[in-house]
């Protein structure tokens, strides 16, 4: 799997146009995202050119294979910390149900994103699971990118 994962980054790193175009969408997003945090309202052409933007972007095969690999990549390492994390914990090796009551809530490894990260809502759905603070140290792994 990780050698699959590695394929697609390094062929989306060797095309400039889609490094080009996913830079673009999420600069964009990001901008939006700023806007939104700041209480300033979003104007309707901006979030209609946001979301062409990343509409192109999911038509865009090899970033959107660039974003599965990142994604499933970023959710090992999720995994691989949490492990981590509770063997320290606990003293042990976690037991398959010690890590299954530590899964649950937005924020326990299970589902979508909030919609409240990088711009993007198209991760799961809704919003407010963080408390609305937008934290950008964690993710929500697992929804898709919305390319399939």
């Amino acid at each position: 799997m990780f050698l699959q994962y590695q394929t697609r980054i390094e062929k989306f790193l060797d095309d400039d146009a889609a490094r080009a175009q996913y830079k673009g969408t999420h600069e964009m997003g990001e901008h939006l995202h700023q806007k939104q945090h700041a209480g300033l309202e979003l104007g309707v052409e901006e979030i209609k050119a946001f979301e062409e933007a990343r509409d192109a972007l999911f038509e865009n095969a090899v970033a959107c294979e660039f974003m599965d690999a990142q994604r499933a990549l970023e959710t090992l390492r999720k995994q691989i910390t949490k492990h981590i994390g509770m063997t320290l914990e606990l003293g042990r090796v976690p037991t398959a149900d010690d890590l299954a009551e530590s899964s649950g809530g937005c924020c326990g490894g299970g589902g979508g994103g909030c919609g409240c990260h990088d711009g993007e809502d198209s991760h799961g759905g809704g919003g407010g699971c963080c408390g609305g603070g937008g934290d950008d140290d964690h993710g929500h792994g697992g929804g898709g990118c919305g390319c399939h």
